[in-house]
């Protein structure tokens, strides 16, 4: 009686609809180095959005990468305007535990990083005739590169304070208020008088 019952079950599951794949969706504070010059931002992320909070000097203060809409946003939030630009894979952010053209990849340690504890690889990636090698440390707790370091230490970049969590939708979003930068090249509209883009 119980195979009669297993031999029923196991093509009915196999009719069970699969389970959706969840979303990455988290927040955190990126760290980038290139030279020796330090850049700071935050950073709200999920799949196919995310939004970097800049903290550098310069009229771009936010920008938005709507991967969904082949879109990036770039906010001027002092003048209340925005900039439309196209989306390209260059902007997409290293949030996964492989590298694009990865080739090799081979365990050299473990660390603690931000309470996480990590796995430290070398990576060697090829784009073209390019090839790169990396040092990468991945939480494995959490799943997520903490750190992507170029052997050289030319390029360095860092998440900290990750936190897993869902980010609301309006952080993916225009502001109601702000009007494209576009408009400036009508006629009869003013000059901007701040610098632009």
């Amino acid at each position: 009686m119980p195979l009669r019952w297993l031999t029923l079950l196991i093509p009915c599951s196999l009719l069970l609809p699969a389970l959706p794949v969840k979303a990455m969706e988290f927040t955190a504070d990126q760290i980038t180095k290139i030279d020796g010059r330090s850049r700071k931002s935050n950073v709200y992320y999920r799949d196919n959005m995310w939004r970097i909070e800049h903290h550098t000097m310069g009229p771009v203060n936010v920008s938005i990468v709507r991967k969904d809409k082949h879109v990036v946003w770039l906010l001027l939030s002092r003048m209340k305007h925005f900039k439309t630009i196209p989306y390209s894979a260059e902007q997409d952010l290293r949030v996964s535990e492989t590298l694009p053209g990865e080739v090799s990849r081979e365990e050299i340690g473990q660390e603690v990083r931000e309470g996480h504890p990590t796995i430290l690889y070398e990576v060697t990636t090829k784009q073209g005739e390019q090839v790169d090698v990396y040092y990468q440390w991945v939480a494995t707790d959490i799943h997520f590169p903490m750190k992507l370091a170029r052997k050289d230490g030319s390029w360095i970049m860092e998440y900290q304070h990750v936190k897993m969590r869902s980010v609301p939708d309006s952080l993916f979003n225009l502001p109601l208020n702000f009007q494209p930068l576009e408009d400036f090249n009508k006629p009869g509209v003013p000059e901007p008088t701040a610098p632009g883009m």
